[in-house]
């Protein structure tokens, strides 16, 4: 299949399929002549990263799975690696963000329990 049929297929576009190879995200397709001619494998890798970015992966940690990977599948090992760091990140996040909640209900605790010992004079 040509290129905008891999772009529909994936559910992407034309300009990402290029962009993405250009940074070395996606192999270099088969060419027949002057037309890059792609495979289904190249259409689940289009759909692989296409859900992975909506999972929260930058473009740079996809092409750190990717790196050294030359052909037109998966490489699931190494994307189930990554997943697994990016949920203890995502992890990690929650657990800093519950500790800052927490912090603001104590100041604003504070700072109610002071406005009540001391109200402000009303101008």
């Amino acid at each position: 299949m040509y290129i905008g049929e891999a772009a529909q297929r994936s559910h992407t576009t034309v300009k990402t399929i290029r962009h993405y190879e250009a940074i070395g995200l996606l192999p270099a397709p088969q060419r027949q002549g002057k037309y890059r001619v792609y495979n289904q494998q190249f259409v689940e890798l289009l759909t692989f990263i296409k859900c992975a970015k909506e999972m929260g992966f930058k473009l740079m940690e996809l092409q750190k799975i990717f790196a050294g990977h030359h052909d037109q599948s998966v490489p699931w090992s190494l994307a189930q690696q990554a997943i697994e760091d990016k949920k203890r990140e995502i992890s990690d996040k929650i657990a800093k963000l519950s500790e800052q909640h927490a912090q603001l209900e104590a100041f604003e605790a504070n700072l109610q329990q002071a406005r009540a010992e001391c109200p402000l004079e009303k101008l």
